[in-house]
Order: C-alpha cells, then structure tokens, then sequence
C-alpha cells in the first residue's frame, strides 16, 4: 500500500507536469525497455530492507533502531567509493570508526548479564539493512542523476511499479492464506493508515532528495531523527534513558558532524 500510494502521488504530479508544460521528450511515460529494465534491481532490494525493518523490532526498541540505522552511512560511504569512486578522506574515515563506537556504546547494557542491550539477531538485521540500503540508495542516485533532465515523478512512476510487484509477490508467497480468508484489509486501523502515509510522504521526499542532493544527505536525516525517537518513545513507551544510550547517541551525531565536514575538496 505505501508503494501503491507512492505511486498515485507520482502520476498525480505527473498530470499537474503534462498539464502546465505539456507533454515532452523528458516528462514522457516511455514503456522502452532500455529505461525500465534499470528499476527492478532497487525495488527488490527495498522490498527485502522494508520487510527487515519490521522484523528488527522483534529485538530492538525504536530509539535503538534509529542508533542502528546509522550504520547506513558507513555503507553508503563504502560503496560511493567502490562505485562512484568518490574519494574519502581520512576524517571521513575516522567518522566511521567513531560511527561505529557510537552505536556498540548506545547498545550497552549495565543492568543483565548481556553485555548488549541488542541480541545478535538484531545486530545481524541491522548490517544487513545497512548494506541493502546503501547499495539500494546508491544504485537509485546513480539511474536518476543519469540522466538530469528526465521529470522525478517518471523515474518514480517506474520504481514504484516495480516496488508494487514485488509486494504483491511477496504478499502472494508469505500471507495468501491469510488474505484470502480475512481479507487483504484486515486489521487496518487509523494507526495503520497513518503509517503508510508516512512511509509514503518520507519515500518521495528521499527521491527529491536523491535528485536534487544527494544519498549522503538523506542517510543525515535518520540522524536528526534519533531525539525525536527518543522523547516519543519516553512518551509512548515509558522508554528510559540511560548514560550508554545517550553517549553513543552524542557519539553518533559527532561521528555525523565530522562526516559531513570532512568531505573531500575538488
């Protein structure tokens, strides 16, 4: 659903587009396969993301997961260079090792015999997130910034597509009994509606950014995220904070600082 909304809102920009410029080389919805062939890849890898992101709170609590989400900068760090070949500078490196530290340092846990709050399960979801997200997030920037004039709402259009099929196909292996015998809408409610609005609202927002900016920029904002996470979650967890949480988070945002400013200088 948040990729079937994703994708009204796309060819709702899309006519407002056609209506006001017309209809051209650049905003046209071209079915040529060379153009589409390109969208399938980044679909299936935030299909499989997304559906992590939802097995990890099994063992994480939401303000750790937004600690964890972190580790995507190192991911997308790693990989702009490999593919990009964007050059890294030695803060920027330092920035990652302190990154790191940061997230191990907020999953501390003085109060039980585990030494960390999160079980290797959840340590092991959040790698794998990180290295999908990244590699999704790259390869996307890459087949949008490809080709600079082409309108975001078709490039859009074309992944959310295959984002719907994907899903469907999920949907089809994983819960058809379910939705055959309940329903595809059982168990909505106003909270659930609320959170596909959100998650489609975010998602077209990271492709603006992704074509006016860049994926380090979007990776940034989990960052600005983390306190917001924090005090919601007091509010409607009776989360507690503690002294590992809140260093690794102060870690973790210098770790973002130091990133950001250590960007090579052409």
């Amino acid at each position: 659903m948040v990729e079937l909304l994703k994708c009204i809102i796309s060819v709702g920009a899309l006519f407002q587009t056609w209506r006001k410029d017309g209809v051209n080389e650049d905003n046209r919805l071209s079915m040529s396969w060379d153009e589409v062939k390109v969208y399938p890849i980044p679909a299936i890898l935030y299909l499989i993301k997304n559906i992590l992101q939802y097995y990890i709170f099994l063992f994480v609590d939401a303000p750790s997961y937004q600690i964890l989400k972190n580790l995507n900068i190192i991911s997308t760090g790693v990989l702009y260079k490999l593919f990009l070949k964007r050059k890294l500078t030695t803060i920027q490196w330092a920035a990652y090792a302190l990154l790191a530290l940061g997230c191990t340092t907020a999953q501390l846990n003085s109060s039980s015999e585990h030494v960390l709050q999160t079980p290797l399960e959840g340590w092991a979801m959040a790698i794998i997130m990180a290295l999908l997200s990244g590699f999704a997030g790259v390869y996307t920037e890459v087949i949008i910034k490809k080709r600079p004039s082409r309108n975001i709402n078709v490039q859009n259009f074309w992944l959310y597509i295959f984002g719907i099929i994907f899903n469907a196909f999920a949907i089809f292996i994983q819960d058809f009994d379910a939705v055959m015998e309940k329903g595809f809408f059982h168990g909505y409610t106003a909270i659930t509606v609320c959170m596909i609005t959100n998650h489609a609202l975010s998602g077209i927002a990271v492709s603006m950014v992704m074509k006016y900016a860049d994926n380090i920029v979007k990776v940034y904002s989990t960052s600005v995220a983390m306190l917001l996470t924090a005090v919601i979650s007091m509010v409607l967890f009776n989360f507690q904070l503690t002294l590992p949480f809140v260093l690794g988070s102060m870690v973790v945002s210098i770790a973002v600082f130091l990133h950001s400013h250590g960007k090579a200088t052409k």
